[in-house]
């Protein structure tokens, strides 16, 4: 769907979207209009934390009803790609610590209290992809790679040991001291300096006993049953950015996730 830039009357530029052919879409309306605001988001023409243009404004570009336009930023919204902002509009969303503690971070106290943790780094070095990171990753085997390791605290406490895999040929320019420094979470490093934005992770979780990497981490002794998190961390198109292991210390912690939100 090809584009062009105009300017709201918010007086920022805006994407202008051809309008929509019902006759051969093979999708519905709204889908369609939700593609193409996709793409415009993707190709950094509605970079983050910019408002989008009206909803009028919008579904006359693409030449749909108010509620087919509202429809498609629905979807968005759910999936936390838009966010609206009562009395000021909707905006394309941005990494900060609200957002990795309602999305991404689901590691609570047993009686339920949840706070961001205190992240410490405890590595940093590049290597080469081993076998289950280029699965995950979808690059081959032996590519170069950046690995982190993080320690989580919780009320002062240890509890999250990381090892995460990063494509090296995504985070050109990222160093030991630029990821130590960083301001914010680390998916808002990914979105501020390398213009990746995290969507959406699937995770993988299996009980496990600690090892030597995870005893030292954590301060526990090898044999203590941990719960181990795969997740591949994933960007617009479903494509691959982050591969991260995470053992989780659960003696005072769950693992918590919601299957369904309310709105």
């Amino acid at each position: 769907m090809d584009q062009l830039i105009t300017h709201s009357a918010r007086g920022r530029a805006q994407p202008m979207f051809e309008p929509v052919d019902p006759g051969g879409l093979g999708m519905p309306l709204y889908r369609a209009v939700k593609r193409g605001l996709l793409q415009a988001i993707e190709a950094g023409q509605c970079p983050p934390g910019q408002a989008l243009a009206s909803e009028t404004e919008l579904a006359a570009s693409f030449g749909v009803s108010i509620g087919t336009l509202r429809k498609a930023v629905d979807e968005l919204v759910a999936e936390h790609i838009l966010v609206r902002r009562q009395g000021r509009g909707t905006f394309v969303a941005t990494h900060d610590q609200a957002r990795f503690l309602f999305q991404f971070f689901h590691v609570e106290r047993c009686d339920g209290l949840k706070e961001v943790p205190v992240v410490e780094l405890a590595g940093f070095r590049r290597g080469r992809a081993e076998e289950d990171a280029a699965v995950a990753l979808g690059i081959r085997t032996g590519e170069p790679v950046i690995e982190i390791e993080n320690r989580l605290l919780l009320q002062r406490r240890p509890v999250v040991h990381d090892r995460i895999v990063l494509p090296a040929v995504n985070f050109k320019g990222l160093t030991e001291k630029r990821f130590a420094e960083r301001d914010g979470t680390i998916y808002q490093l990914y979105q501020s300096a390398f213009g990746i934005t995290v969507v959406r992770a699937a995770e993988r979780l299996r009980a496990v006993l600690a090892e030597r990497g995870n005893s030292r981490v954590l301060g526990v002794s090898e044999g203590t049953p941990l719960l181990q998190v795969h997740r591949t961390a994933l960007t617009f198109g479903d494509k691959p950015v982050e591969y991260r292991v995470s053992a989780v210390n659960t003696a005072h912690h769950d693992y918590v996730n919601l299957l369904s939100r309310p709105t």
